[in-house]
């Protein structure tokens, strides 16, 4: 099949070319749009916390529902007279800006915690009108606010405006993640090409893999942004799809060209050449592709739009960079015939090269000793893999977002000032029977017995409810009607039918310590509490969706990773018509799995050389998603080598005997995996160098993974199990 495809493409190579370049010309525009229209904020769909939101935005009239915080700095005291002129000319620049829907700071409120602790500092809340574009508020803030920043700070030395909140939080993540994405392929792609040079000898056959992995990656990118306009997808995809379509683009370009250049060393024209590398690579790498698209098809089946989008992306770029090594590049190959090896640095390789003498020689060793090259192997990849069961998949410690991101600093100085728990309030719904009113006396008495249970957890600083404002019994129609109409809005639904009940915790709580807490509120009784039949509650809050991620994640773990195992081995079955060559590859896969875990647990989460990856100190967990997707990324990618090597093992023995084509599939693949690895441990190790840890530690996973793959795990113990196993790898084919 696939060299009647071969023969398809070279046959209308012109055709399919310019099909090609028409598709790269339709999504190029779109892959430019990728930063600014991916979605920033991560979702976990029908989530508890999702479902607070929901209602806050339908229910209530509140200006605050979604909101930014403004944090000053430097600035005199807002108790006195020049604060409150700084607080009040902040304030009227704020007004004036479009989408700003209100604001709460120590000019209408004399609260103490829109005060720094230490005095030194101030916090202006401001409500975003829930129907505007929240992401485009954040630029038009800072340009409101950027004057006074170089006006005032003329009058009070080190002063400062900064925002923070979850908006704008999402929004420099944005930019921070598509300034990451944009360095490592820079800093990528200019290595690759040497790596490439020195590997292949000649520019044009360098330069081709990297062309053919740039055109999957700008293509995904486009379908992707065409995607979002009716399935909103993350911006992590544009981390995801820059550092996978690198590293498989290359890969399978790699293989190809090989594979015609080794073609064309024996005596073939261009176009038996390309038809030829279409067959027999094109075959191996639509296994290879299949097996990392059903990785990352699993991620789809999560409930949490950050990993369903890095499978979409994944998938979609993988598939992209199989079918432009089966078809584009076999096409190119054809057109170019003998100039792919224009801009030689060496000599054009022969059919047989010193280097395959040496992969020759090793793969005579291994088969001479096949128990020793599997004991020596597989003891230090075991060790490795025995510290993945002290992996801890939760949030990391201490600060781990970017220095210089700005919502990153005012995070910090809300923490300096102790006043971290605006941005961190637990936000409990009290839904009350349609025959209770909150304004009632049975509505009123729910939310206050509500409001003071959760008052009595230690590490609530203040619970804010409509009835903490107004410290009744009772409701009072004077009292009511004398409340500021924002802070009505903000606790009660405008059908008097719900209340929201804020927690805002102490600022001495963690990023877990948190979660716990909402997890804490959310198991404790509330409705029964309030003392109404009938009543219901729900948690949201940044702390309460921290704890709808991890359990999106974790309810799924399990049942992708038997997903996979059992798809690939369907796969690979039919591919090979084999079971032991397929049962090997998992465990193989396996293995390098839990030696990237291994590693992570090392190097992340304890700090051993940690400092050379730019950590500050150990992280002491890495983030809940971590696992799930190093599972399915490396899973995929593992067993590209595998199924390079034990296809050239099944092609040679065809003519050969089983020990001899072990040796052949060594002596031809072994250069192509250790070169195509080396381009893909440099894709991956440039994504540690970012300023994103999440991204630094999944960069740092994969890079570890593909080394221990292919340089032991592929190239020693997979050889020796083939050889121990014998013909009986092929059971019941032939």
């Amino acid at each position: 099949m696939m060299r009647r495809v071969g023969q398809f493409v070279v046959r209308r190579r012109r055709w399919v070319v310019a099909a090609w370049v028409v598709l790269l010309a339709a999504f190029a525009p779109g892959a430019g749009r990728a930063e600014k229209e991916l979605e920033v904020a991560a979702r976990v769909p029908g989530s508890e916390a999702e479902a607070v939101q929901e209602i806050l935005r339908q229910r209530f009239d509140s200006p605050f529902a979604r909101f930014a915080v403004l944090v000053i700095t430097g600035a005199p005291s807002p108790e006195t007279p020049a604060g409150l002129d700084v607080i009040r000319e902040v304030v009227a620049t704020l007004d004036t800006v479009s989408g700003v829907s209100g604001t709460v700071s120590y000019l209408t409120s004399r609260d103490p915690l829109l005060v720094s602790a230490h005095g030194d500092g101030t916090i202006i809340v401001v409500g975003l009108a829930p129907n505007g574009q929240l992401d485009a508020m954040v630029p038009r803030l800072r340009r409101a606010t950027a004057p006074l920043v170089q006006r005032l700070g003329r009058e009070h030395a080190g002063f400062m405006l900064r925002w923070t909140g979850d908006v704008p939080i999402n929004f420099d993540i944005r930019q921070s993640s598509a300034a990451d994405a944009r360095r490592a392929e820079q800093r990528v792609l200019p290595i690759s090409l040497v790596l490439l040079l020195l590997a292949s000898g000649a520019l044009v056959a360098s330069l081709l893999p990297i062309v053919a992995a740039s055109a999957a990656i700008v293509i995904t990118l486009g379908i992707a942004v065409a995607i979002n306009t009716v399935w909103p997808l993350s911006v992590l995809l544009q981390n995801i799809v820059s550092m996978i379509g690198l590293g498989v683009g290359i890969d399978y370009a790699l293989l190809t060209v090989s594979r015609f250049r080794e073609s064309l060393a024996r005596g073939n024209n261009a176009e038996e050449a390309a038809i030829e590398a279409a067959e027999h690579a094109g075959l191996t790498i639509g296994l290879s592709g299949l097996a990392v698209m059903i990785g990352f098809g699993a991620l789809m089946f999560v409930s949490l739009n950050e990993l369903q989008s890095t499978g979409a992306g994944g998938v979609i770029v993988v598939g992209a960079s199989v079918l432009i090594a089966q078809t584009l590049l076999p096409a190119v190959l054809a057109m170019l015939g003998p100039h792919v090896d224009a801009g030689r640095i060496r000599k054009r390789r022969a059919a047989s090269s010193p280097m395959e003498g040496l992969w020759r020689s090793w793969g005579r060793a291994v088969i001479a000793r096949p128990w020793t090259v599997l004991i020596l192997g597989s003891a230090p990849v075991l060790g490795l893999s025995w510290q993945a069961f002290r992996l801890s998949a939760e949030l990391p410690r201490g600060d781990w977002l970017p220095a210089d991101m700005e919502s990153g600093v005012a995070l910090r100085d809300l923490a300096r000032m102790e006043r971290s728990g605006i941005v961190n309030s637990i936000r409990v719904v009290l839904q009350l029977p349609d025959s209770v009113r909150i304004t009632r006396d049975g509505g009123w008495s729910a939310v206050r017995r509500v409001s003071l249970a959760l008052a009595k957890d230690p590490r609530a600083a203040r619970v804010q409810s409509i009835a903490i404002v107004l410290p009744s019994e009772h409701p009072m129609p004077i009292m009511l009607a004398t409340l500021p109409d924002v802070v009505r809005r903000s606790l009660i639904s405008t059908d008097e039918h719900a209340a929201v009940v804020d927690v805002i915790p102490r600022d001495h709580l963690g990023f877990n310590s948190l979660t716990k807490m909402a997890r804490d509120i959310r198991r404790m009784d509330i409705a029964a509490m309030s003392g109404l039949p009938g009543a219901t509650v729900l948690v949201g809050g940044l702390p309460a969706f921290n704890a709808d991620y991890i359990d999106a994640i974790n309810s799924r773990f399990l049942g992708i990773v038997l997903t996979v195992v059992l798809a690939t081995l369907a796969g690979l079955m039919v591919g090979f018509r084999s079971l032991l060559v397929p049962v090997k590859a998992l465990a193989l896969n396996l293995l390098s799995v839990a030696a990237a875990y291994g590693a992570v647990v090392v190097v992340m989460q304890e700090g051993h050389g940690g400092s050379l990856l730019g950590l500050s100190e150990p992280l002491g967990a890495v983030f809940p998603a971590v696992p799930i997707l190093v599972f399915c990324t490396v899973f995929g990618l593992s067993m590209d080598y595998e199924v390079f090597l034990v296809a050239r093992v099944a092609e040679a023995r065809q003519t050969m005997s089983e020990d001899d084509a072990i040796v052949e599939g060594l002596a031809r693949t072994g250069g192509v995996i250790t070169s195509a690895a080396a381009i893909m441990i440099t894709v991956f190790a440039a994504f540690t160098l970012g300023d994103f840890v999440f991204i630094k530690v999944l960069g740092f996973a994969l890079a570890t993974a593909v080394f221990v793959d292919a340089t032991v795990v592929r190239i020693a113990i997979g050889p020796a199990l083939l050889k121990l196993a014998g013909k009986w790898n092929w059971w019941p084919g032939r």
